[in-house]
């Protein structure tokens, strides 16, 4: 297959899939498919919920959005977008790749290629989703189709890194189909493309990428536990070490979202499966998933200094998504803050303005409020620091408190410290 006869077609049209589509048919037509109609109805109409997409951007690309899976029948390059999550043992969950895999392989014809960009363990293409494109397609793998890896970085509300300024790593299953899938993407990343020696190395590239990041988070949360029983102020210190050229910017907090809260568990997946029990990997997602738990000691003390009964008392969480500026919902850590403060009988009300409270019904079963009442709270914990809150300030924050007695917690430090009563 030549670049110039590649026809694309993008299987999954969340936060990773729908900015990749959009890249791409700014060069050549491309069929967008998801399984969710309503998802492509929004799209169609010319509006994305994520907020990834600008809505003008839409109308001015050749992408055939559509959950008609016979319009695959008219693609021989497919990439699979799909969620990779973990379930409830905090295994991988890779379902929805192989969901997207099958319906892939009633499609596929000799020649085609697929390229996965879903994040997985390392072996996972060649080990799991090769075997069910052979099977459901009758075709052989490295014979008459092929496969490649090329990990998604797409960083949720993020106007700054995009699709076509993020380095992107490339691989494929033989030399010809590496050289073909880099040269696709060559063709819409601006900054260049890594290609990387094997699909096992892109694989264990991207989980890394994620699992250096959540370990060193949590040392950052370790030490802000540390700090605050020293009685010191954590941004204080970091501020200080930071003016070393080599000391890195990590924050401590909650640890949430689609990939650093979820993709060190697929790597630790796989190390068990060899044989070797990791240690810091796992020390650091224990932390890590504490912390919800940890700030709401740390709140509780403070409402106890001074003087506001915990049972019964009215606490105001501001922020759901797991992370600022972005309606993404997906493994928000927040909800650990909520559901540990109804075990001490406190009445939590949730407000987020970037946040669809039917998904937020639907995925934690919390009602988000339309907004706070000013004067009605005992504890105000600044979650996630939306621009909205951010540029507020301390004292906005604090109308929403009780006049006599409140505490402001602020878990993003987005506030001075003179402005709240506790900070992480």
């Amino acid at each position: 297959m030549k670049l110039e006869d590649v026809q694309v077609a993008v299987v999954g049209l969340g936060y990773v899939g729908l900015p990749l589509a959009v890249e791409f048919g700014k060069q050549r037509p491309v069929i967008g498919f998801d399984i969710n109609p309503q998802r492509i109805e929004e799209l169609c109409s010319g509006h994305d919920r994520t907020l990834e997409i600008d809505d003008d951007e839409l109308g001015f690309v050749d992408v055939h959005f559509t959950v008609d899976e016979a319009a695959l029948d008219d693609a021989n390059f497919y990439i699979v977008t799909t969620p990779t999550p973990i379930d409830d043992h905090k295994q991988p969950d890779l379902n929805p790749v192989l969901s997207a895999t099958e319906t892939i392989g009633r499609h596929l014809v000799a020649g085609d290629i697929v390229v996965y960009e879903s994040t997985v363990y390392p072996g996972a293409t060649e080990e799991r989703c090769v075997p069910v494109l052979e099977r459901t397609s009758g075709l052989k793998f490295n014979q008459d189709f092929f496969v490649g890896y090329s990990p998604e970085r797409i960083n949720p509300g993020d106007k700054e890194h995009r699709v076509y300024n993020i380095v992107k790593i490339t691989s494929g299953s033989t030399p010809e189909t590496s050289e073909l899938v880099d040269a696709l993407y060559r063709s819409i990343v601006r900054v260049g493309t890594h290609r990387a020696p094997s699909i096992k190395v892109a694989e264990a590239a991207k989980v890394i990428e994620n699992t250096q990041r959540d370990v060193n988070i949590a040392l950052m949360n370790e030490l802000a536990i540390l700090f605050n029983r020293l009685d010191i102020d954590t941004e204080d210190v970091l501020q200080a070490a930071g003016s070393k050229w080599n000391f890195l910017p990590f924050r401590p907090g909650l640890v949430g979202g689609h990939c650093i809260g979820v993709d060190p568990y697929y790597l630790t997946y796989k190390a068990q499966e060899a044989g070797y029990h990791p240690e810091i990997i796992l020390a650091g997602r224990r932390l890590n998933d504490s912390m919800g738990t940890y700030v709401v000691s740390q709140l509780i003390k403070q409402m106890v200094k001074q003087g506001i009964p915990v049972r019964g008392a009215k606490a105001l969480i501001l922020g759901l998504t797991f992370k600022e500026n972005t309606p993404d919902l997906r493994n928000s850590r927040v909800i650990d803050i909520i559901r540990e403060l109804e075990e001490y009988g406190v009445c939590v009300d949730v407000y987020d303005p970037w946040a669809d409270p039917r998904e937020a019904a639907n995925e934690y079963g919390v009602s988000l409020i339309e907004s706070p009442e000013r004067g009605a709270y005992d504890a105000i914990v600044l979650a996630v620091a939306h621009k909205q809150f951010a540029s507020a300030g301390g004292k906005a924050l604090r109308a929403y408190g009780r006049e006599d007695r409140q505490v402001l917690y602020d878990l993003k430090h987005a506030l001075s410290a003179s402005e709240s009563d506790a900070r992480l």
